[in-house]
């Protein structure tokens, strides 16, 4: 067994094209002994955003904290809520943005160990 504290767990500033005042932290993943899953939170700051991306795997997600968007293969943005829960579906292009321009908004992101 391992407990990880997310207040020890060092933020990351995410630095790549078309991302805007997101922060990562990498809670559990295979160097905690999870073979198959790792657990990300991302912080995404006021008016920030990740890249409109897509992956050849699946993840599921839960807002923690704030309130928030996933942007579809559409460009509509459905409303992502502390509390809510979602899954993308791989191949499935995607965004995720803060609905604030000030508050942050905080999710956890579960998805095979391949993407730590």
């Amino acid at each position: 067994m391992k407990i990880v504290k997310q207040s020890e767990v060092v933020k990351q500033t995410v630095e790549m094209e078309g991302v805007k005042g997101v922060q990562r932290q990498l809670m559990i993943g295979s160097k905690d002994g999870a073979p198959n899953f790792s657990f990300r939170i991302f912080t995404i700051h006021g008016n920030g955003h990740t890249p409109y991306h897509t992956h050849e795997f699946e993840h599921v997600n839960y807002a923690l904290k704030g309130k928030g968007y996933i942007v579809d293969a559409d460009g509509n943005e459905n409303e992502f809520n502390e509390g809510d829960f979602a899954i993308i579906p791989p191949n499935e292009k995607h965004q995720f943005r803060n609905a604030s321009k000030f508050k942050k908004f905080a999710m956890i992101c579960a998805v095979t160990k391949d993407y730590e």
